[in-house]
């Protein structure tokens, strides 16, 4: 690749979405047109072809966590299945307790959850993380109590990229008869899960964040040893075990699975490549940008994710000053009123002024060290005008 190759803007936002890899459009495609009975109507073969699509699906994914494929569960993302998850447990009649235990880095899927939770009479712990984003099985030990049902730690985060140990909260749960809930909406594809070395009880995942198609989510749910009971949240039909209702979207479908065995397949080459796209991202920025700081711990983190902060510079300014050039995120959530501070980083005890200066880059399947140096040229110089103001 040439520099007059380098297609702008330069795509850097891959921890938002990613494109759909060519492989899985095509596998796709013919159930669109072709093989697009319901899956539910099994007195024909239009229905069985479908069927055996989702099947074929469900089995892929159910590989790329060491599950059982009558334990996937397909939604329409990985909100819709957090929700399930959250909401499902606290609803079900065979509940322990009535404590939740996550944490204040949490995506706001389940901290919403959790203040829904709140409102329905339950009691809740938010647990803090240390400066560096890192959360420790002793902290989740401590919160526990003998009424405690679950306990929701997410993989990897969505925005500083932090990888939580999830293995060895999962067993401490196991220990104390306690159901454990991941969101690994973020890990899915590009780290190894496995819900069995983990003691994972419940794990989400989504289609759109490894090069699948939007509109499609899973939820793995345990069934045996122990088996997890949920009350479904959507009714009519009783689909997907009774879990949730309603006709299966089996292009979607078909197209995660693809995905989810591709990316699992090339994860340890792509990891390396995008560790070193991330390394040599954050060398040159910091050669550029004196007051730059790292968000997150560095060495355990998921491949590609870089969030810095950049001292004195607006982080909104910077991003729209770049939009022509490059895609990249603030650390911050956007609300239709106001752009409030990430919770985040916030969480991480940085700094109010400093919170408005984080950005999130992050390397996928298209970047090249070619279009990085190009990004990272474009961002240091829209630094460079934005601190000349003051």
């Amino acid at each position: 690749m040439s520099d007059d190759d380098i297609q702008y803007p330069i795509y850097l936002d891959y921890q938002s979405t990613t494109p759909v890899d060519p492989r899985v459009m095509e596998a796709m495609q013919p159930y669109f047109s072709e093989i697009f009975g319901n899956a539910a109507s099994k007195s024909h073969q239009h229905g069985h072809d479908a069927l055996a699509g989702i099947e074929k699906a469900r089995k892929q994914i159910a590989k790329a966590i060491n599950a059982k494929p009558q334990e996937i569960v397909f939604t329409s993302g990985a909100t819709e299945a957090i929700n399930l998850a959250i909401k499902g447990m606290a609803l079900s009649d065979r509940i322990k307790g009535n404590h939740f235990i996550t944490v204040a880095t949490e995506h706001k899927a389940v901290l919403d959850c959790f203040d829904w939770l709140k409102r329905q009479g339950f009691d809740t712990t938010i647990l803090p993380v240390d400066s560096e984003g890192m959360l420790t099985v002793e902290d989740v030990v401590a919160a526990i109590r003998p009424e405690t049902a679950m306990v929701a730690v997410m993989a990897a985060n969505n925005e500083i990229g932090v990888l939580q140990p999830i293995n060895e909260i999962g067993q401490a749960c196991r220990e104390r008869g306690i159901h454990f809930f991941t969101d690994a909406t973020q890990a899915l594809g590009k780290i190894p899960l496995d819900v069995q070395a983990g003691q994972v009880d419940l794990l989400c995942g989504s289609g759109h964040k490894v090069y699948g198609p939007k509109g499609i989510g899973m939820l793995y749910v345990r069934r045996s040893n122990p088996r997890v009971h949920l009350e479904p949240l959507i009714h009519g039909g009783g689909h997907e075990g009774g879990l949730r209702s309603g006709t299966l979207a089996t292009p979607l479908i078909v197209g995660f699975g693809e995905a989810v065995e591709l990316s699992c397949k090339g994860m340890k080459s792509e990891s390396a490549r995008l560790n070193e796209l991330t390394q040599e991202m954050l060398k040159k920025l910091k050669a550029s940008i004196p007051d730059l700081k790292l968000n997150g711990i560095a060495d355990k983190r998921l491949p590609g994710n870089l969030n810095v902060s950049l001292g004195c510079v607006n982080a909104e300014a910077l991003v729209a000053g770049l939009s022509s050039k490059v895609s990249i995120s603030t650390g911050s959530a956007c609300t239709s009123k106001e752009v409030l501070p990430s919770h985040v980083l916030d969480a991480l005890g940085i700094d109010e002024e400093v919170l408005r200066s984080c950005i999130r880059i992050s390397f996928g399947s298209c970047s090249s060290i070619l279009s990085a140096n190009h990004a990272m040229l474009a961002i240091a110089d829209s630094y460079k005008r934005l601190s000349a103001f003051g």
